[in-house]
């Protein structure tokens, strides 16, 4: 496989593989969330901490994605790849930083003793889940919502993929930021029928620029391709499959 094919291919497993730690971490993590009183029980400690090394494989698919995507991207705008590979390893710090407070949880559990004080312990709890909470909006909403906007941008004004995959991009990330405001708000939770729904485009985008890039690669922009900010022709990969 040429280069950029190799690079198409890496960028839709890292997609895939998100959206599977995702929903495997999440299911794993069950008993916990929402659950203060885990820091004062038995616990299932295998759960949550193989729900948080699904996580931590979340993190590293998430920069994954912009690894793999940045070389052929950057051709049709260097400030906005950029900023799409840094929003995604902020996104994954964030993810991170959610990974930690589940994990201290565990070890607050694991160090309860006699003296210990239940209604004490139970209040840690409750931060730590809330700390949790809280990078879930950050990450997961916040966050994707910008650099999905970022991405579909590049992949639509460089015609390397079928527009209506980088539309399903241009749509779903200012709604799912826009539903970040809203959870922020109080206006629904996050895991509402209304926070579900808002998820549904930016979804359905990655899973279909996954499933793209893995069988069918980058397609090959017209000949004349867009223009940078300094006005010169951008120059047509050379190798890409044509559609």
């Amino acid at each position: 496989m040429i280069p950029s094919r190799r690079l198409a291919t890496a960028a839709g497993v890292c997609y895939l593989v998100t959206h599977v730690a995702s929903i495997g971490g999440l299911a794993l993590y069950g008993p916990v969330l929402g659950n203060p009183d885990f820091v004062v029980g038995p616990g299932p400690d295998g759960r949550v901490l193989l729900g948080a090394l699904f996580e931590v494989v979340l993190a590293l698919a998430v920069v994954g994605t912009a690894i793999a995507l940045f070389p052929v991207v950057r051709r049709y705008g260097e400030g906005a790849a950029f900023g799409y590979l840094g929003l995604r390893t902020l996104e994954a710090a964030v993810i991170a930083v959610g990974i930690v407070s589940l994990l201290a949880m565990v070890t607050l559990r694991q160090n309860q003793g006699a003296g210990t004080d239940p209604a004490a312990a139970r209040t840690v709890g409750r931060a730590l889940l809330a700390v949790h909470d809280w990078t879930f909006l950050l990450g997961p909403n916040f966050v994707l919502g910008a650099n999905t906007v970022l991405v579909a941008h590049l992949l639509y004004r460089s015609g390397l993929v079928p527009r209506f995959i980088a539309v399903l991009g241009l749509v779903g990330g200012p709604l799912i930021f826009a539903s970040a405001i809203a959870v922020l708000l109080g206006l629904y939770g996050q895991l509402s029928a209304w926070g579900k729904l808002a998820a549904v485009p930016v979804f359905a985008w990655e899973l279909a620029l996954a499933f793209r890039l893995i069988f069918r690669g980058f397609r090959t922009p017209a000949a004349a391709g867009p223009l940078p900010v300094g006005g010169d022709p951008v120059p047509v990969p050379v190798g890409l499959p044509q559609v």
